[in-house]
């Protein structure tokens, strides 16, 4: 899976066996996941709309897609194991308001997994994700579960085994996004009220070290900097090919659960300016199409 944010648009590519309550929603086989922030008085036709902006990007029918009235600078994204979530909230319209079923969903949550699942998990994440997303609500002192036009989609690999068969929250799967919703539906709503000040999305992570935690990573002013040349570019220091399985570039180690893990802790591809640039520009590249032009340089 790579993501993106290009137009006001947050684009997940790939191979996905998804489920989504959006847009041409369902359950089915998709290339991209999206969601688009339109103007808070979009009066439109969602699927005209999303189909054209689709195809302006070289997508056609093969994607799920959510709208929002949240500006993508307020975008949060979770990375918790293999499971990634990514959150726009807003509270303007909640749930016993006015309904108006073609208004921009004011929160949407977008699941990934990087490990296969069968279709009833898809489904039952999506439950997951709405669970947690009244219990933040409620714990953040809200009198509604959620809002009018809320939506979600999940997605997997395709071509991953379907490892996972249940996505409750005792699940591997289900405790993973019921904690990212629990812990990044308030930071989404913080940052879209201005309680907290972004310019750009911003990227959590749950970290094992000193305890359970998660942990908001920000290149500016990196403690660690730099942690492997002077000058090098950081945009990328949460590696969007991981785990790329190229040992060149890294090898499995044992974890501490006895399991194996992808160790690349010295890879510094993407550390690279002109490749990091590059990968801005083309952010579906692929990790061959990188190791070449570093031969290049």
């Amino acid at each position: 899976m790579r993501y993106f944010v290009r137009d006001e648009t947050l684009f997940l590519r790939g191979r996905f066996r998804a489920a989504s309550t959006g847009v041409h929603g369902g359950i089915g086989d998709v290339t991209t996941v999206l969601n688009h922030t339109v103007p808070r008085d979009f009066e439109g036709d969602p699927v005209r709309h999303l189909d054209l902006l689709a195809a302006r990007h070289g997508i056609f029918r093969d994607y799920f897609g959510l709208m929002t009235a949240v500006n993508m600078r307020h975008l949060c994204v979770l990375q918790y194991d293999f499971v990634t979530v990514f959150i726009t909230a807003g509270v303007t319209n909640p749930t016993g308001g006015p309904a108006r079923g073609d208004a921009p969903h004011t929160i949407n949550i977008i699941v990934y997994s990087r490990e296969g699942m069968c279709d009833a998990a898809l489904l039952e994440a999506i439950v997951t994700a709405t669970g947690a997303k009244a219990q933040a609500l409620h714990d953040l002192g809200y009198d509604f579960p959620g809002t009018t036009t809320d939506a979600v989609a999940v997605a997997c690999e395709r071509d991953a085994p379907p490892s996972h068969t249940y996505a409750g929250t005792l699940t591997g799967v289900g405790s993973r996004v019921h904690e990212a919703v629990l812990y990044g539906l308030p930071e989404a709503l913080a940052r879209q009220q201005g309680g907290t000040r972004r310019s750009e999305p911003s990227f959590f992570i749950y970290s094992r070290y000193g305890g359970d935690h998660w942990v908001e990573w920000q290149k500016e002013n990196c403690p660690y900097y730099p942690c492997h040349f002077p000058g090098q570019r950081c945009d990328y220091c949460y590696c969007p090919c991981y785990p790329c399985a190229d040992e060149e570039l890294g090898e499995w180690v044992e974890s501490s659960n006895g399991g194996k893990i992808w160790g690349c802790a010295g890879c510094t591809l993407l550390h690279v300016p002109e490749i990091a640039d590059y990968m801005k520009r083309n952010p579906e590249a692929a990790l061959a199409e990188l190791k070449r032009l570093r031969q290049r340089l």
